[in-house]
């Protein structure tokens, strides 16, 4: 699709010379390896109860939604078995934020096809970072995934001894009703005096969401699934999480007690207790925890200024035809879906890219495959914690300078995860050089990823 943009280096990159031809399909995990974690996924199109027992039309996995937890270690061998009951169009399974190898990215018509009712489909990954993640459908995503295939997946870091308890709080709008794990009123949790608590927050959504807490001390300690280095107090500031995005929360209970209150997006909150949950609400802070300026620098593990490519993905809009209907859609670089850039890498190279927005609206921008790092924004250099996001919020006028290395061959999706506006053209691709796919969009598997 569209037209081949190598970063302006005019040849190859750093390790041009040698890539040789790899088909999609041999980027996989050990396949003689046995796995750690065994997971099967039935998914269905029906009529269900979420966890409040109010029905509603959408899609489940394994007869629920949001669909299992999924725990793994770091270092684990994650394998999933997807099976499609009855899902017409097809389904996938994409995993959030976690750098998987590319033939489990899960992306209809560029990682896979789409499985088919009555088919399976079997996802292998190492997990190399502990962190908060989701999974969901990639495939007819703007739908399936606001219907509610989805579900939440937490990696933990190898021999943690660290006595917090774990919050899983992923939020979700099922037809205009706003849910914390499937239930429409406040999660109580009971948590000892005295003690910590690690509330993992899960956008799923189209559109960003706050965050705030009120009660007790808190602190940020990681951003899509990295931890920051140096945390503070983010007392009397609210934390945006945009769409795709996790925020973790490490809350310490009062000694006294009192319950604490976090609230998430202002109308539900996660509550912890441990006599009492009787915690009043609070407006949102007018502060927003500035993640270009929070925490303490620490080393990127690679040098930035060392750039192989360097690319720009300019975000507009304008009147033009998509699939033959005229509208105003998403345009990159000034050119609209399907006439927009492939960017080009090779192993090992050092990309720079500029995302700018003048379209008009916010979009969470989201990288397959890959943590990039937040170098500036609107020209103002990153000094806190390295932010390390696969989802970005870019909100309109605002321009963000990032970096990451190219390390995890394949060809990547690199979207807008307001899922309207993926499936309205705002989307590209990161193609690793000598790297082929054998799928194609639309075909008789009927791919359409977003």
């Amino acid at each position: 699709m569209g037209y081949v943009d190598d970063g302006g280096t005019g040849h190859g990159g750093h390790g041009s010379h040698g890539d040789s031809a790899r088909t999609i399909t041999s980027l996989v995990a050990d396949p003689d390896r046995p796995a750690d974690v065994s997971v099967t996924l039935t998914v269905r199109k029906e009529r269900f109860r979420l966890a409040s027992g109010r029905e509603i039309d959408g899609y489940t996995v394994n007869g629920r939604s949001p669909g299992p937890l999924i725990e793994a270690t770091v270092g684990q061998l994650v394998e999933v078995r997807l099976v499609n009951e009855s899902v017409p169009d097809g389904a996938t399974l994409h995993w959030h934020g976690v750098d998987v190898p590319n033939a489990a990215d899960g992306v209809a018509g560029i990682t896979q096809d789409a499985v088919r009712p009555g088919e399976q489909f079997v996802y292998r990954f190492v997990p190399d970072q502990a962190g908060t993640f989701w999974y969901h459908s990639h495939q007819i995503s703007h739908e399936q995934v606001i219907g509610g295939l989805l579900g939440p997946l937490v990696v933990r870091p190898t021999g943690s001894a660290d006595e917090v308890t774990d919050v899983v709080t992923l939020t979700h709008l099922y037809r205009g009703i706003r849910t914390l794990n499937g239930q429409e009123n406040d999660i109580a949790v009971t948590i000892p005096p005295g003690s910590r608590a690690r509330v993992r927050v899960i956008n799923t959504d189209n559109g960003p969401t706050s965050v705030w807490v009120t009660g007790a001390s808190a602190r940020l300690v990681a951003v899509d699934g990295t931890d920051l280095n140096g945390p503070t107090s983010i007392d009397g500031e609210a934390v945006l999480v945009t769409a795709g995005a996790r925020a973790d929360l490490e809350v310490t209970m009062p000694a006294g007690g009192a319950p604490v209150r976090i609230q998430v997006g202002g109308a539900l909150s996660v509550v912890l207790g441990s006599s009492s949950f009787d915690a009043p609400f609070a407006s949102r802070p007018t502060a927003t925890v500035d993640l270009l300026r929070y925490g303490t620098p620490a080393p990127l593990g690679f040098n930035a200024d060392e750039r192989d490519r360097t690319f720009r993905y300019d975000i507009g809009r304008r009147f033009g035809f998509l699939d033959g209907k005229p509208a105003y859609y998403w345009t990159v670089n000034d050119r609209l879906y399907p006439d927009v850039p492939t960017y080009l890498v090779s192993d090992g190279d050092v990309v720079r890219m500029t995302i700018s927005n003048n379209s008009g609206e916010v979009h969470p921008m989201h990288l397959h495959g890959h943590h990039v790092v937040v170098l500036s924004r609107n020209g103002v250099a990153a000094t806190g914690s390295p932010w390390w996001v696969d989802s970005l919020n870019v909100d309109d006028g605002e321009t963000y300078e990032i970096a990451f290395v190219a390390d995890n061959p394949g060809t990547w999706a690199d979207h807008c995860h307001n899922l309207n506006h993926a499936v309205e053209g705002l989307i590209v691709h990161l193609m690793y050089e000598g790297v082929t796919t054998p799928y194609v969009l639309g075909g008789e598997h009927g791919n359409r990823p977003e």
